[in-house]
């Protein structure tokens, strides 16, 4: 098969996660969530304004898309620059997308100013992202390969020590297994099976995706 073009990787977080902290009486309260577009940002924004529509702010921050092409971001009546932009400047930071953030404050009687108000909505966002599954999107070849069962141990060992993603595998005639392998590790992974099996199998991609990596993990 052809190798398909590849997709653009990115980081993005896994779920929603919240995280609530406390300044001068003040509550600020951190919502973060995996938005796949615009839309879902827009929808998730909305929703947590509603959850907190007696509170006296909803500052708010996304990014979407693959280059972080899309990023908006709202101070809600906080001084211009004191909310939305700092909690933006955290997730281009740590270099995520799709991802959108809400930090609501409920007002405790004291004043912060504008750099404890930037401390305070930046501060925010990095707490609670430390709770939040950071996730990366990688390319990977769908690869099915075809060998005679003498070199099944063989083959076993070599996957179990490099950590490589068994999908599926029939016992039919001969060994069919689908794996997923990283493009950057297909072209080593290949020569190493031929090398392994003197050529005797047979190889290929049925197809390109991005899937999702966790602390080097694949996650379907």
């Amino acid at each position: 098969m052809m190798k398909e073009k590849l997709k653009d990787e990115y980081t993005t977080i896994l779920g929603h996660s919240i995280h609530e902290i406390e300044i001068k009486k003040s509550r600020f309260i951190a919502n973060i969530k995996r938005c796949n577009n615009e839309e879902e940002s827009l929808a998730f924004i909305e929703e947590i304004n509603k959850m907190h529509r007696e509170a006296t702010h909803n500052c708010t921050a996304y990014i979407n898309g693959p280059r972080q092409m899309i990023q908006r971001y709202n101070d809600d009546g906080e001084p211009q620059g004191t909310a939305g932009i700092p909690m933006l400047e955290v997730l281009k930071k740590e270099g995520l997308t799709d991802i959108a953030v809400v930090v609501t404050r409920y007002f405790g009687g004291k004043k912060l100013g504008a750099s404890g108000l930037i401390r305070a909505y930046g501060g925010a966002v990095s707490e609670v992202l430390q709770l939040a599954e950071i996730v990366d999107l990688k390319n990977y070849y769908k690869v099915k390969f075809i060998f005679d069962y003498t070199f099944l141990g063989k083959i076993d060992n070599y996957i179990s020590e490099n950590n490589f993603y068994l999908k599926n595998r029939d016992y039919l005639e001969k060994v069919e297994n689908t794996m997923y392998i990283s493009v950057r590790e297909y072209e080593k992974f290949k020569n190493d099976l031929l090398d392994m099996t003197s050529a005797n199998m047979e190889i290929d991609i049925e197809d390109t995706i991005l899937l999702q990596v966790r602390k080097g993990e694949i996650i379907e």
